[in-house]
């Protein structure tokens, strides 16, 4: 008998089987690390993590069960932190490799490296390899899924970063999610660098895309084989929340459910804002308004409870578990 699909974990290896009902883009933590270090004031460990725990119980308590975290380096990733967290709330949280940069490499990878002063084999593709084969940094814990990013225009750094994801994933299989501008369209420049270097796009979930309403833009990055991410429910001041819903209901209604995934990229704590301004202009941005209000919201819309549980059961479980097309 074949043994089930596994996917690791913050907590371990889990059966893909069992990842149940799954909001595919979510961050514990984001921060931006050194100036968290330059100002102690700013940050307590204990009551953070605390809060955290609280925020991932309510989530939890509405039936979901794992949480996709593609926080990388360039977002203050700690998996450590996040780990101390999972001891405290039945929930899986899956870890992302990567890189978060929408212009320039690191400084780390400037000098060496395709193309560079020194030449050489890429460093960052050796690096997501390694997290995704035997850990990140002496934690044992193995990301599961690679990310990386694009704004409003393809960088030499943002399609450097790119390409070693693509080859991480060549290497690995593991599956790739990108962050982009859909305003800009940049999900059709990430799909063809990634195609260029030989990625399957049935592997990809085009992150961000449910910032826009435009249908064209869309089945575009659909009919070239990716996943689309309708993750950003919450985030009102980039698209209304009942354009975000009649979105995914029309692309419902067209037999589309299976190429969707929803979430709504909130975090237990962003440092990207002062205290208070985000609960202001989204107050919305947070990890249970998907449940509270979006879900009610696309019933309504006529979205099925068998199209539901595509987007958030079989669709996260296939990405982890099949090949790319």
């Amino acid at each position: 008998m074949t043994p089930p699909a596994q996917v690791h974990t913050v907590r371990g290896p889990v059966a893909a089987s069992d990842l149940g009902t799954v909001l595919m883009h979510e961050h514990v933590f984001v921060l931006s690390e050194e100036f968290r270090q330059s100002l102690p004031e700013t940050w307590d460990e204990e009551e953070r993590v605390s809060k955290a725990v609280d925020r991932l119980k309510a989530l939890a308590a509405t039936g979901v069960t794992t949480l996709v975290d593609p926080t990388v380096i360039g977002l203050g990733r700690d998996v450590t932190r996040v780990a101390a967290v999972n001891e405290q709330v039945d929930i899986n949280i899956i870890a992302a490799t990567g890189i978060y940069t929408l212009g320039d490499i690191p400084h780390f990878f400037r000098f060496h490296g395709p193309g560079t002063l020194l030449g050489g084999a890429e460093g960052m593709t050796e690096l997501f390899v390694r997290e995704l084969t035997e850990g990140i940094a002496d934690t044992g814990i193995r990301a599961a899924f690679l990310k990386c990013a694009i704004e409003e225009e393809l960088t030499p750094g943002v399609e450097r970063v790119m390409r070693a994801v693509a080859q991480a994933h060549l290497r690995t299989g593991a599956p790739i999610t990108v962050h982009t501008n859909a305003t800009a369209r940049t999900g059709l420049v990430a799909q063809e660098i990634l195609r260029s270097e030989g990625v399957g796009l049935g592997a990809v979930v085009i992150g961000h895309s449910g910032d826009t309403d435009d249908l064209g833009y869309l089945h575009q990055l659909i009919d070239n084989g990716s996943y689309i991410g309708m993750d950003r429910f919450g985030l009102d001041i980039l698209l209304p929340g009942d354009q975000r819903v009649a979105t995914v209901a029309a692309l419902a209604r067209e037999g589309l459910a299976d190429r969707m995934v929803l979430s709504h990229d909130a975090s237990c704590h962003i440092d990207w804002f002062p205290p208070g301004v985000r609960e202001q202009i989204a107050p919305d941005w947070h990890h249970t308004h998907l449940h509270d209000t979006v879900l009610p919201a696309l019933r309504q819309a006529g979205v099925t409870e068998q199209q539901l549980s595509t987007m958030l059961v079989d669709n996260p479980r296939r990405y982890f578990t099949a090949p790319g097309d």
